[in-house]
């Protein structure tokens, strides 16, 4: 049984928070791992975060080539950048 995007714990909300607001991951990798396709990422996101957050979400979002692994430019095939995560110390 797939999870719905209401029944995940803190740390699984988080990444996919994380996920949504990075230009480079696509919706389809949010979908791939949570089973959440870009129409309940919305609701989603809706429900998560604080209306003007997710305003300014929806705007940056709307119409980004690199959200949607269709729309990508064939020269882009990671999902993020080299330098987006970050190195944590004692793990």
């Amino acid at each position: 049984m797939k999870k719905n995007a209401y029944s995940f714990n803190t740390e699984e909300k988080s990444r996919i928070i994380e996920m949504a607001w990075e230009d480079r991951t696509p919706f389809e990798a949010i979908e791939d791992l949570f089973s959440v396709n870009a129409n309940q990422l919305i609701d989603f996101m809706r429900s998560e975060l604080k209306i003007g957050s997710f305003k300014v979400w929806r705007k940056r979002m709307r119409g980004r080539q690199t959200k949607h692994a269709s729309l990508r430019p064939d020269g882009i095939l990671r999902g993020y950048c080299k330098t987006q995560y970050k190195h944590r110390s004692g793990k």
